[in-house]
């Protein structure tokens, strides 16, 4: 799944990068408002972390743009501790939680994968969709009760398309949502993961719709 966090402050960007990353997250930085408000709106995201301390545009100036530009993406603020006002403003201009600082790492993670998973549809972080068994937190997967050994790539490519299983999902925005910048993004590379993943789980579990792209059918 992929992240965007919009915050100043090189150490909490710093430490945030790292804590999301081991949790599975692609996560990416910027650190003022208005490449926030530009990136926000123009590119496809999980989740957004934002401060509302940034520089050249504040936080709350752009989560009220992007709610008003029609973006949806859920969105997790951070607030000084006794910003009480500030958190109220944000939720009622749109956003979906708040974390004042300082906070703990493992919290800020743990509401994160919350708000996707709530954003998919889920209430738990364990879900059985068919004959396929996947724990979000733990990030496992198993057929029939029984474990499959994934890559990080890889389990981030079947949780995308278990939260977005009411619908095809496109080549382009596997490939977004999987690598990087500096990373591989050919439509190869994405097919040749979907191979391995494939062989690992057994046939049928992820569906091709020629032109369309991928969707999980793990009822076979």
């Amino acid at each position: 799944m992929r992240v965007l966090v919009a915050e100043d402050d090189s150490r909490i960007s710093g430490d945030l990068g790292h804590a999301l990353s081991a949790a599975g997250f692609r996560v990416e930085h910027v650190d003022n408002g208005e490449d926030a408000w530009f990136r926000g709106g123009t590119e496809r995201y999980d989740l957004i972390v934002l401060d509302l301390g940034l520089p050249r545009m504040d936080g709350l100036s752009v989560l009220k743009r992007w709610r008003r530009e029609g973006c949806d993406c859920p969105v997790l603020i951070l607030t000084a501790r006794g910003a009480w006002a500030e958190r109220v403003e944000g939720i009622d201009a749109g956003a979906d939680d708040y974390l004042p600082k300082p906070f703990r790492m493992e919290e800020l993670v743990a509401r994160v994968r919350a708000l996707i998973r709530r954003a998919g549809g889920y209430s738990t972080p364990q879900q059985t969709i068919g004959r396929l068994g996947l724990d979000l937190n733990r990030m496992t997967v198993d057929v029939d009760g029984i474990p499959v050994a994934l890559t990080p790539l890889e389990f981030r490519l079947i949780a995308y398309l278990a939260l977005h299983r009411d619908r095809v999902v496109p080549p382009t925005e596997l490939l977004e949502h999987l690598y990087g910048d500096n990373d591989a993004r050919e439509a190869n590379a994405l097919e040749a993961v979907i191979t391995r993943i494939r062989r690992k789980l057994g046939p049928g579990m992820i569906a091709t719709r020629r032109g369309f792209g991928y969707g999980l059918d793990a009822t076979g």
